[in-house]
């Protein structure tokens, strides 16, 4: 046995040709079934010792069988797989809101940002003057009580047709008509904190029925709604601070000029 060895060994180590580099690798399974097992041990110290004396004057067996060694590894597959999963990442709620946005009608768009104008200038110009106006709070307050009663007329224009997925019953044509009276009712208050607490409560449950009870309507109208719900809100809510702020201001000074 130690002298039939002994030419497999040398034939690895001193890398003289090998007839298996000609066969494919189908053939070079059937090859080997059909040989001994020290065939079998031969083929198997090539691969290994040549792989590990990396001389530059490698055969052609040790060239295939590193080439076969490198296509069934699975790092690159596992490294490719990462970056396409990293490609395929969706975005964040933010983002895909910005790119609804963006892809809604600009008509839309455009006439809903300047229908928020009436709200943020109010809180913004008394911010910038240090000074409330009570006038252009009251003027805010009515502004709202018109754009909630437009919000909830939405739902008989949108129940009315006849392809529409919203029957004109009950319940839908009830529902519009709550927003509008929550909105008359803030007109009523003297206090323009009241009034706008009650303007937040009509817009949140206008906002409730465009967002629950009406999936049918697009993704981007209800990304537009949110948004401008937000703006809206955020809007009384400013107002509502500064009026507050100053009536401490005034309180204090009260005080000062009492003492």
């Amino acid at each position: 046995h130690t002298a039939s060895m002994f030419p497999l060994i040398q034939r690895c180590c001193f890398h003289t040709p090998f007839k298996l580099h000609k066969l494919t690798g189908p053939k070079l399974l059937l090859y080997g079934k059909s040989k001994t097992t020290w065939s079998c041990l031969g083929l198997w110290l090539q691969r290994d010792v040549c792989s590990v004396s990396r001389s530059p004057n490698l055969n052609p067996a040790s060239v295939y069988a590193t080439k076969l060694q490198a296509f069934h590894t699975s790092l690159p597959f596992f490294k490719k797989k990462t970056r396409e999963e990293s490609k395929t990442k969706q975005p964040g709620v933010l983002q895909r809101s910005i790119q609804l946005l963006k892809g809604s009608p600009k008509p839309a768009l455009y006439v809903s940002l300047a229908g928020l104008i009436p709200f943020v200038s109010v809180p913004l110009s008394m911010a910038i003057q240090g000074t409330y106006y009570p006038e252009l709070a009251f003027a805010q307050i009515m502004y709202g009580a018109v754009m909630v009663s437009f919000l909830g007329g939405m739902r008989w224009g949108f129940a009315l047709p006849e392809n529409s997925p919203a029957k004109p019953d009950w319940l839908n044509l009830a529902n519009s008509i709550v927003p509008p009276v929550l909105a008359w009712q803030a007109l009523f208050f003297q206090d323009v904190t009241l009034g706008a607490v009650m303007l937040v409560i009509a817009l949140g449950i206008a906002l409730h029925y465009d967002i629950a009870l009406l999936p049918p309507y697009p993704r981007w109208f209800k990304v537009m709604r949110v948004t401008g719900t937000v703006v809206m809100v955020i809007s009384l809510l400013a107002t509502a601070l500064l009026k507050t702020a100053s009536e401490m201001e005034l309180s204090t000074k009260r005080n000062k000029w009492e003492n």
